[in-house]
Parts: C-alpha cells; structure tokens; sequence
C-alpha cells in the first residue's frame, strides 16, 4: 500500500531542488561577481578618486575625474567620431548580412559554398583580421592598391588610411567582411523559421516579391534584426582594435574613438586611472540608456 506524501516529505523534496538549483547556479553566480560585479566596484572607486598609474590610490576628488573627462579637448570630437562610426557600420553591416541571408537562403547547388565562404572570416580574430588589412592596405607593398593600379582605377600608390575619410571607410570595410557573416548566420536562423505556407498563401493572394519581403519577412524576423542592431550598435561604440591597429586614431585624431580615449588616459601621456575610469563609467551608463531605450523600442513594436 503506497504511504501518503507528508508535508515534511514534500519540504524535504523541495529543499533538495532547491539546492540542486543553488548548486548550478552557484559557478556562474560566481564567474559573474569576480569577473563582472568586482571590476566594476574597482572601476567606480576608482572613478571618484586621485588614482595613478604608478602611485595609486590618493583619496577622493570627486567629481574631478568626471568634470575633466568631458572637458578634455578631444572628448567630444572622439564622442562624433564614434557615433558616426557606429551610424555607418551598423547601417551597412546589417543591410549586407540581411543581403547575403537572403541570398543563401534557399537551397543550390552552390549554397553550401557560399554560407562557408562567406562565414570563413568570422572565424578570424580582430586583431588578426586588422593586423591582415592593414597589410593590404600598405601604399608602398600592399597588393589592393597595386590591384587597382593594374586595373586602371588610379594612376599612383592609394592612401586607403591617409586622410580621414579613407581611415573610416577602410575601417568599415574590415568590420564589415569580418562580422557579416555572424550576422548572416542570425538572421538566415531566422529568415528559416518563416514556414512556406506563409509566403504562398501571400502568392496566392497576388503579393508581389516586394510586398512578400515588406509585410512578412521584415515583421516575422524584427526581432533577430533588433538583437543583431543590439550587438552591432554595442560593439562599434567600443570599438578599439580595429583603430589602434590600422590608425592609431590618426590622422591628426580624426578616427579617435571614445575607447582609445579611455585606454590613452590610462596608459599613455597622463597615465590617470582615475581620468580614465570615469569615462569608463560615462561609456557603460550610455549604453544602458541606449540598450533600454531600444528594448522598449522593440517591445513597443512587438505590442
């Protein structure tokens, strides 16, 4: 004869899921405290105090560090480089990755070697990808600008990284054949959970390929498109590699982002920790603000 649960027999049953559940959750709860919480509890002590390079602590000036952050004379043109950056990057890189997505989507003879193709780069470091274009981006031994030579597209050595527009445009182009391809991979998941039987009740009805595209692809695949804006937006706006390997922020400081900012008041001319970690602390409460702003954004479209 089967005996009846007790309460206790039940407490006893929860409280082992619940330490079960303390138990898995305890190594990640901890990754995240020491590699994330602590970091950032140093960072904002540091951000209110006279905190050196080489002498360390020296008590608190707050908020010195702060009302010097935005008074540096490069702060701002570092802030519009960035943004500009991130507006340009995010545009192209999501309209190329939604393009080849689009373009591998159905099975071929050849998609398979397309998708590997064109997802071979994303397999590529940064700084490795950017230590490569800024071989070929050399004016003197490059073979991009003896290629356009040869080709009759210009008469003498190509300055891709010279003047500041090449520096961004260059810069843009690295990023781009190196990250779309991730995003290709996002939004081809997404475009592949649209079932068929949307597409040809919309045929039937007599919806164009355009109006297919406009009224069910874009709806039905928002939301990897706002998460795929997420992490573009996020990661242009702490750019570094790319910059410090192909430009050093040149030329004159015209490609100087705002991360570069950060690490030249840390660890070069002023060495200030301090200086630097309160513009660590503006950076990290501007992309909350954007990340929220645009999870309601989403949300809202959602609703």
């Amino acid at each position: 004869m089967t005996q009846p649960v007790t309460p206790r027999r039940r407490l006893g049953l929860s409280g082992r899921r619940r330490l079960t559940g303390w138990a898995y959750a305890t190594p990640t709860a901890a990754f995240v405290f020491v590699f994330f919480v602590l970091p950032l509890l140093l960072v904002t002590q540091m951000s209110v105090s006279d905190w050196g390079l080489f002498n360390g602590d020296q008590g608190i000036n707050a908020p010195h560090n702060f009302s010097a952050a935005v008074g540096q004379r490069l702060f701002w043109p570092a802030v519009r480089f960035t943004v500009e950056y991130t507006v340009v990057t995010t545009v192209i890189l999501i309209g190329c990755a939604l393009g080849l997505a689009l373009l591998v989507q159905e099975s071929t003879r050849w998609t398979g070697f397309l998708r590997t193709a064109i997802l071979v780069p994303s397999a590529l470091g940064l700084a490795s990808a950017s230590l490569l274009f800024y071989a070929l981006y050399s004016p003197d031994s490059g073979p991009l600008g003896r290629v356009m030579r040869d080709l009759g597209i210009t008469s003498g050595p190509v300055s891709f990284l010279g003047t500041p527009g090449h520096a961004l445009w260059s810069t843009v182009a690295l990023i781009v054949w190196r990250y779309a391809g991730f995003y290709m991979l996002l939004l081809l998941v997404a475009l592949q959970g649209i079932s068929a039987d949307v597409y040809e009740a919309a045929e039937i009805d007599g919806a164009g390929r355009w109006k297919r595209f406009g009224h069910i692809t874009l709806p039905l695949i928002r939301p990897t498109l706002a998460l795929c804006t997420i992490l573009c937006v996020t990661g242009s706006l702490l750019a570094f590699d790319q910059f410090y390997i192909l430009t050093k922020g040149g030329p004159d400081n015209s490609t100087l982002t705002i991360v570069q900012l950060i690490y030249n008041a840390a660890f070069q001319g002023r060495n200030d920790l301090g200086l630097a970690a309160a513009l660590s602390i503006i950076v990290l409460v501007a992309l909350l603000v954007l990340n929220i702003g645009q999870f309601r954004w989403l949300r809202g479209r959602e609703d």
